[in-house]
């Protein structure tokens, strides 16, 4: 049977949006921006312990005061992990993502309802939006709206539609006919019986609806992490890319703190809304510790500790990060750097990072995967990054885009790709050896990253040229994850087979050989450069002449790979000062002033 290219057509149809109208994904990305920007700002001005207070307040009006403690107790537990922020951009991004969402489904849900022709159209669509793995739909997200928020935003709401839209339908449909037939008799218009027969008595199961809307939100919202929404699900995503347990785990016991309480906060607002909950919960008999304030009661609770907080001076404030040159030549403008999780992506990045702040910029860092972060290079959306393999192994990211963007030189070279074994492996020197070796390597090749360039290049190239396709599958993981089985397998003394590269701290921690490559299958070695979007340089010309004349030894660059690697997850700043302290000088010859060198702070 003839393949059927519907892969192809939905490209076609994807390009013909892109091209003709991006100016309404413009319109709708702004409205989408403006609205997280403003809930964020409302949810991160006050200081942590202030908004937790807040929020158990609302908790302790909708369920009582064990659950106002609980959830103070949640939150105090989130800003004691420094996770603070990346919760309340979380919270703010699910918001967004629910108001929209809800915004469609209740009106279509009720029109579902009250037309079986829609209903029956609609269906299909919901199932099709509830199989669909959610990682599907970042792709169209990323493409319509950029990396960022409006994309997170946009794929989580898609996401999170359907319940609303099937409770909204289940709610109304099951209202008992005869009390519509009685409000029909009584001469009640189809309006009035929407809006005081069947919505209130629906309405138990349309808050099940929001209930799960928010819920499916907030899983949806991890995942977008990885188009750089930032947050918790940002934080998730940095850990899975540096197998980070612990920073993981954090990650998630914030992530779940959210979860709880909007799960408990939703079901009691469904309750406080419907007339039968109110009633219901009216004759029921009360405890002293369930008692719960009347809603003026918690709004004057939220607005004297909103004074109190402005009393003290506890809102917080924009800080400006001051130049740490004596010449602040950056004045504050903002620079966006993109990495790879790679050893010498990180290095090189918070390296610049640094150097650009001690003159005088502002600058943030984010983590994506190779495609995301070549999309958001050739969209604007990331200034520059410093960790491309060209000419060979990040080939087939250039060919795409390599025509909007700007190569500032190499700055590291020449590198070399490589399948490496731990010396114990005896008879393994090769690659022309592996072949009848597979039963001692399980045949697996431990890989990185499946949109790494290497990969590519082992899968379509490497394996064919030394005939090892049906000998060996190449396991796709990260490139923490490759390490990690790496140091298991050679603390058991067990033969292993991994990806890597040079210059790599591995091979300083570990006594490994490099597979020899006859066939010069992995090429003749990549540099490593420096990509900026098209027109940064010009944008910015003294960054653009410092990246373009930046270069590092490769003493330089593993040194401060292995001073990254012992402070750990988080440090790495502090690392990178480290660093640069007993390296006196580099500041100023990478990142020159004119008229003079400026004394910096890293080499006092």
């Amino acid at each position: 049977m003839p393949r059927v290219p519907l892969g192809d057509w939905v490209d076609s149809g994807v390009n013909w949006l892109v091209g003709h109208l991006s100016w309404l994904f413009d319109a709708v990305k702004a409205v989408m921006e403006g609205m997280y920007d403003g809930i964020d700002a409302v949810l991160g001005s006050p200081a942590p312990l202030l908004m937790a207070g807040i929020l158990a307040v609302i908790a302790w009006w909708l369920r009582g005061l064990p659950a106002g403690v609980l959830a103070f107790a949640g939150f105090a537990l989130v800003d004691s992990l420094q996770l603070w922020d990346q919760a309340m951009s979380t919270l703010a991004l699910v918001l967004v993502a629910t108001v929209i969402a809800l915004a469609v489904s209740i009106p279509l849900g009720i029109w579902a309802a009250r037309s079986k022709a829609v209903g029956a159209a609609v269906r299909p669509v919901l199932d099709l939006l509830q199989t669909m793995p959610s990682m599907v739909l970042l792709i169209p997200a990323m493409l319509f709206f950029g990396l960022g928020t409006a994309a997170g935003v946009v794929a989580t709401l898609i996401f999170a539609l359907a319940p609303g839209v099937r409770m909204t339908e289940l709610g109304i449909r099951q209202v008992d006919p005869e009390l519509v037939e009685a409000a029909e008799a009584f001469g009640t218009t189809r309006r009035d019986i929407l809006w005081r027969v069947q919505l209130p008595l629906a309405l138990p199961t349309i808050m099940a609806g929001v209930n799960q809307v928010i819920m499916l939100g907030l899983s949806m919202v991890v995942i977008a992490g990885m188009v750089g929404t930032g947050g918790l699900g940002g934080a998730v995503n940095e850990a899975i890319g540096q197998l980070d347990i612990g920073y993981g785990f954090e990650a998630g016991v914030g992530i779940v703190v959210l979860a709880v309480y909007l799960d408990r906060i939703t079901g009691a607002l469904g309750t406080q809304l419907s007339p039968l909950g109110r009633r219901t919960a009216a004759k029921a008999p009360r405890r002293a510790w369930e008692y719960r304030p009347r809603p003026a009661v918690a709004v004057v609770g939220i607005v004297v500790l909103a004074l109190v907080a402005g009393g003290v001076g506890v809102f917080g404030s924009a800080g400006t990060t001051s130049a740490a040159s004596g010449t602040d030549v950056g004045k504050g403008k903002e620079i966006r750097i993109g990495y790879i999780p790679w050893d010498e992506g990180i290095a090189s990045t918070f390296l610049w990072k640094e150097i650009l702040q001690e003159r005088g910029f502002k600058v943030t860092t984010t983590q994506y995967a190779a495609g995301p972060l070549y999309t958001g290079l050739a969209t604007g959306q990331i200034d520059f990054e410093t960790d491309s393999w060209l000419p060979t192994t990040h080939a087939e990211y250039w060919k795409k885009y390599g025509k909007r963007l700007d190569d500032l030189g190499k700055w590291y070279g020449p590198t070399s790709l490589e399948l490496s074994v731990p010396s114990y492996v005896k008879d393994v020197d090769s690659l022309a050896d592996l072949k009848a070796h597979a039963s001692e390597f399980g045949g697996k090749i431990v890989g990185i990253e499946p949109s790494a360039g290497e990969m590519s290049l082992l899968k379509t190239k490497v394996l064919k040229e030394y005939g090892l396709d049906g000998a060996y599958r190449v396991i796709d993981g990260s490139t923490p994850a490759m390490l990690a089985e790496l140091k298991r397998a050679y603390a058991k003394k067990e033969p292993v087979l991994v990806t890597l590269w040079s210059p790599h701290w591995a091979y300083s921690s570990y006594d490994l050989k490099k597979l020899r490559d006859p066939r010069l299958a992995w090429g003749e070695g990549d540099g490593v450069h420096t990509l900026a979007r098209k027109g940064f340089a010009g944008d910015n010309p003294r960054v653009g002449r410092w990246l373009k004349d930046f270069s590092m030894t490769e003493k330089q660059l593993t040194g401060l790979e292995a001073r990254i690697q012992r402070a750990g997850k988080g440090k790495e700043q502090d690392a990178v000062r480290a660093w640069l302290r007993e390296n006196p000088g580099l500041v100023d010859k990478w990142a020159p002033v004119s008229g003079g060198h400026a004394q910096s702070r890293a080499a006092g």
